[in-house]
C-alpha cells in the first residue's frame, strides 16, 4: 500500500508541478508524498514530529528545482535528433544524474525529519550554508568553462549543444548539476558520518535510486512516442486519445517511479523512524515565528511575481534554491507553527497565485472576471489551508499524534492541488466545459484516479488499533 499510495501521490504531484514551475512545484509533490508516508508509518510520532518531517520532504524536493533540464530532455525526443542514437544515450544518462540529484535531497531531508537523529536550528543553518559554499565549488569545478560564445561548454555537459547539432540553431544553457552534487554529497557524508543517522543516510540513496530509475524512465515513454509515432496508431494503442500531452505523461510517470521506490524505502526501514529526543521542543518564540512568516511570503510572492520594489540582492537570494529553503528549514526545525503553516498555506501561495494568473490574465478572454478568479482560488484555499494549519498545530499541542495531522493535511493538500490544477487545466473533462477530450483530459483522468484513491486512504484507513499496529511493526531488516 505504501508504494502504491506514494507513487499515486508524487505522480499526481509532479504531474501537476509541470504546471507551477520548478522549486515552487516540485513541493506539491513533495508535500502530498511525505504526508502520505508520515500517515502510514508515523502513528508513533507526534504531530508536531510529523509535521517537521512532511515540511522537510517538501523542502529537500525543491532544491534540485533550480537544475536545467528541458535541454536535456530534447537530446532525446527532439525532432532533428530522432535516430541520434549517442543523443539518446547521452540525454538518459543525464536525466539519470540530474534525478538522482534531484529526489536525492528530498531523500536525505526526509530521512532527518524522520529518524531519531535530532537536527538544531543553529546547526542546520550552518550545513545550509557549507552546502552553498559547495556548490560554487561545484560548478566551478564540474559545470565550467561555460562560454557558449566561443563554443566552450564543460566536458561534462548534458543540454543540447554543437556536438550533436552541429548546424543547428543551439543555445545551450548553463547547468549547474554539478554544484548540486557537490551539495547533496557534503550533506550526505554530514547525516551519514558526522551524526550516524541511518535512515537520512538510507534514505538519501532510495531517492538517488529514485530519481535515477524515474527521470530516464517517464522520458523514455515521451521519446518512443516521438521516435515511432506509427507504432501508437495501431493495435492495443490504437483507441488511445490522440491529443496525449507526452510531455506532462513523461513528468507524472517520473513522479511514480521515484514515490514508489522512495516509500518503498521508507517501508523497508521504518524500524528507524522513531520520535526524537525532546522532539517537540521549540526553539523560537510565536512573534519570532510570524515575522519569519511574514518575510518569507513577502520574499516568496515577490521573486514568483516580480513584484516592482524586487531587488537585485533579493533575485539572486531566491535564484538560489539552497538559499531559498534557508529561512524554511531553520524556521520549521524550530518553531511550533511553522511545520503545519509550511506544509499547508505556505506553500499553497505561489500554486494559488498562478492559477489565478493562469486563468484571469494569461488566457484571453479570461476564464474568469479576476474577483471570482481571487475568490476561488487564492482566498478561499488560502484561508482553508492556514485554518486547518493553525487547528492541528494547536491539537498538537495536547498530544494529538502524527496520523490524524497527517490525515487531515492530506486530505485538503490533495484535494486542494488537485483542483488548482483542474481549472489550469481549463477543466478539461468532455462533460465539464468542452465537447471532446483535450490533450489535458488524460492526465486529469490519472489525477482524479490518484487523488480518489488518495482521498479513500486518508477516510479509511488506519482508525483501528490493528492497523496502526501493522503500521509501527519493525521490518526483519
Amino acid at each position: 500500500m505504501a508504494v502504491i499510495l506514494g507513487a499515486m501521490a508524487a505522480g499526481m504531484g509532479w504531474g501537476i508541478r509541470g504546471q507551477y514551475g520548478h522549486e515552487t512545484g516540485a513541493m506539491i509533490a513533495g508535500v502530498l508524498f511525505g504526508l502520505v508516508t508520515v500517515f502510514l508509518f508515523g502513528s508513533h510520532l507526534s504531530s508536531l514530529s510529523g509535521a517537521r518531517a512532511a515540511a522537510l520532504c517538501a523542502l529537500g524536493v525543491s532544491i534540485g528545482g533550480s537544475m536545467t533540464y528541458g535541454s536535456t530532455v530534447g537530446l532525446t525526443h527532439d525532432a532533428p535528433l530522432i535516430g541520434h542514437w549517442d543523443a539518446l544515450r547521452w540525454g538518459l544518462l543525464g536525466l539519470a544524474i540530474k534525478g538522482s540529484i534531484w529526489i536525492g535531497f528530498c531523500g536525505t531531508f526526509f530521512g532527518m525529519g524522520l529518524s531519531r537523529v535530532r537536527y538544531r536550528p543553529l546547526e542546520v543553518i550552518l550545513l545550509l550554508l557549507v552546502m552553498v559554499f559547495l556548490f560554487f565549488v561545484g560548478v566551478a569545478v564540474i559545470n565550467s568553462p561555460y562560454d557558449p560564445e566561443h563554443r566552450v561548454l564543460p566536458s561534462l555537459y548534458f543540454s543540447d549543444n554543437w556536438i550533436f547539432e552541429p548546424d543547428g540553431d543551439v543555445k545551450p544553457r548553463f547547468e549547474c548539476w554539478g554544484g548540486l552534487y557537490m551539495a547533496l554529497t557534503g550533506l550526505v557524508l554530514y547525516v551519514g558520518v558526522a551524526k550516524d543517522d541511518r535512515l537520512a543516510l538510507r534514505l538519501a540513496f532510495w531517492g538517488m535510486l529514485g530519481g535515477a530509475l524515474g527521470f530516464p524512465g517517464g522520458q523514455c515513454i515521451q521519446a518512443s512516442h516521438a521516435w515511432n509515432p506509427e507504432f501508437y496508431q495501431r493495435g492495443i494503442f490504437e483507441h488511445l486519445p490522440p491529443q496525449i500531452n507526452w510531455w506532462n505523461m513523461m513528468e507524472t510517470t517520473f513522479g511514480a517511479v521515484w514515490g514508489g521506490v522512495l516509500a518503498l524505502g521508507v517501508g523497508l526501514n521504518r524500524h528507524l523512524i522513531g520520535p526524537k529526543e525532546d522532539a517537540d521542543t521549540v526553539e523560537i518564540t510565536p512573534a519570532a515565528e510570524w515575522a519569519l512568516v511574514a518575510v518569507h511570503v513577502v520574499v516568496l510572492v515577490s521573486h514568483e511575481f516580480g513584484v516592482p520594489f524586487q531587488s537585485q540582492l533579493l533575485n539572486i537570494f531566491m535564484s538560489h534554491s539552497l538559499t531559498m529553503v534557508l529561512i524554511p528549514v531553520t524556521a520549521v526545525l524550530a518553531g511550533r507553527y511553522w511545520p503545519y503553516l509550511m506544509t499547508l498555506p505556505i506553500l499553497v501561495v505561489p500554486i494559488a497565485g498562478k492559477t489565478v494568473r493562469q486563468l484571469c490574465f494569461n488566457q484571453q478572454p479570461p476564464d474568469l472576471p479576476v474577483l471570482y478568479g481571487v475568490l476561488a482560488y487564492i482566498v478561499l484555499p488560502l484561508t482553508l489551508a492556514t485554518l486547518l494549519a493553525l487547528l492541528l498545530a494547536r491539537r498538537g499541542l495536547f498530544g494529538e499524534g502524527a496520523r490524524p495531522f497527517a490525515r487531515w493535511s492530506l486530505l485538503l493538500a490533495t484535494s486542494m492541488y488537485f483542483w488548482l490544477n483542474f481549472a489550469f487545466f481549463q477543466y478539461p473533462w468532455p462533460w465539464v466545459s468542452v465537447e471532446e477530450w483535450t490533450s489535458r483530459t488524460p492526465n486529469a483522468v490519472i489525477f482524479t484516479v490518484c487523488a480518489t484513491c488518495l482521498t479513500l486512504a486518508a477516510l479509511f484507513y488506519g482508525w483501528s488499533k490493528r492497523e496502526e499496529a501493522a503500521a509501527e511493526k519493525p521490518s526483519a531488516s
